[in-house]
C-alpha cells in the first residue's frame, strides 16, 4: 500500500512558482495496477517520481508500505565511464544481492538489453536508445511489489516494444504496475484503477476507463451520448473479462476440477471476442464522430 498525504510539489521555474501539485490525498492499495491520466503538464511524471523516491515534496509525505521500483527505463543513474556489466553489477550489489544473486541479475540482463558487446563498453559511448534498453532490463531483474513506469513500452523496434510490454504483463501478474502513457489502449490492458491529474489536483477512480472518460471530458474531446455509450459497452466488457480471468486464477490456485476450469476457459474465451467487437464499434463511432467535425 502508498500513501499520499497532503503532497505539493512546485518548480521554481515552473510557470511563476505555481504549484505543479496541490494537496494531493490519496491511498493505492495494494495489488491494484494503476494509470495515471491527464494533459500535458499536468504533473503525471512528477507524482510518479514523488511515489518513487526520485524527488521531494515541498509539504506532505509519501508513505510506502511495499517496495517499490524506481521509474522503470530511468537512465540518469549510470556512470559513463564504466561499462553496463559493470554499472548493472554494480546496482545489483548495492540492493544486496550475493554472488549467485548478483550473476543472475547480470544475465538477465544482458539477455533482456539485447545490446551484443556493447555491454562491455562504456555506457557513455551508447546511444538514447541503448541507454534505455539497458535501463529497462535493470529495473526488471528486480522484484518488487509495485514498478513505474513513465512511457517505458515506447523504447526500442517494434520487437522489442512487444517484449518489454509482455515483459510488463508478466510482471503485474506478480506485482503491480504504476503507470504513465499517452496510450489509452496499454492503460486499459495493464491498469485497473486511475488517478486523474488536472490543474494540480488529483481524483481517484477505480476503473481506468473512468479516470480516461474525466480527462476526455476536460479537454474537449468528442462527448457524444454514442461515444459515451460505446465507452460505457467496452468498460463492461473489459470488466467482464477481467472477473472470469479472476475466477480462473482462484479456481485454478484452489485445484478446482478440469470440468470446471474448462468451462471457465471457455467463457474466457467468449469474452475476449465480446471485448474485441466492443473495441471494434468504439473505433467505428469514433470515426463517425471524428468525420462529423
Amino acid at each position: 500500500m502508498i500513501e499520499l498525504k497532503g503532497l505539493y510539489k512546485r518548480y521554481h521555474n515552473h510557470l511563476h512558482n505555481e504549484w505543479v501539485l496541490k494537496d494531493i490525498n490519496l491511498t493505492i492499495p495494494q495489488g491494484v495496477s494503476v494509470g495515471l491520466v491527464g494533459p500535458n503538464g499536468a504533473g503525471k511524471s512528477t507524482l510518479l517520481r514523488l511515489i518513487g523516491g526520485m524527488d521531494s515534496p515541498e509539504r506532505g509525505a509519501v508513505i510506502r508500505r511495499c517496495r517499490v521500483s524506481w521509474p522503470i527505463g530511468l537512465t540518469g543513474g549510470f556512470k559513463g565511464s564504466m561499462t553496463g556489466r559493470q554499472n548493472v553489477q554494480f546496482v545489483a550489489r548495492v540492493h544486496g544481492g550475493g554472488v549467485q544473486g548478483v550473476k543472475r541479475v547480470i544475465d538477465f540482463v544482458e539477455g533482456f538489453a539485447e545490446i551484443g558487446p556493447a555491454f562491455d563498453r562504456p555506457v557513455q559511448t551508447y546511444s538514447s536508445g541503448m541507454r534505455s534498453r539497458l535501463a529497462f532490463g535493470l529495473s526488471l531483474a528486480f522484484d518488487f511489489d509495485v514498478y513505474l513506469s513513465d512511457e517505458a513500452t515506447s523504447v526500442g523496434d517494434r520487437a522489442f516494444k512487444a517484449k518489454a510490454k509482455q515483459a510488463f504483463r508478466d510482471r503485474v501478474g506478480k506485482a503491480s504496475l504504476i503507470m504513465v502513457s499517452h496510450g489509452e489502449a496499454i492503460l486499459r490492458d495493464m491498469c485497473q484503477a486511475g488517478i486523474f491529474l488536472h490543474q494540480g489536483r488529483a481524483q481517484w477512480f477505480d476503473e481506468i476507463d473512468d479516470a480516461i472518460a474525466a480527462y476526455h471530458e476536460t479537454s474537449g474531446m468528442p462527448d457524444s451520448a454514442p461515444l459515451r455509450q460505446a465507452r460505457t459497452a467496452t468498460w463492461e466488457a473489459r470488466k467482464e473479462l477481467r472477473a472470469v480471468k479472476a475466477a480462473h486464477a482462484e479456481a485454478q490456485a484452489a485445484g478446482a476440477d478440469q470440468a470446471h476450469l474448462d468451462t471457465l476457459m471457455a467463457s474466457m474465451t467468449h469474452k475476449r471476442q465480446l471485448l474485441r467487437q466492443r473495441k471494434a464499434e468504439l473505433a467505428a463511432v469514433k470515426e463517425q464522430a471524428d468525420d462529423d467535425d
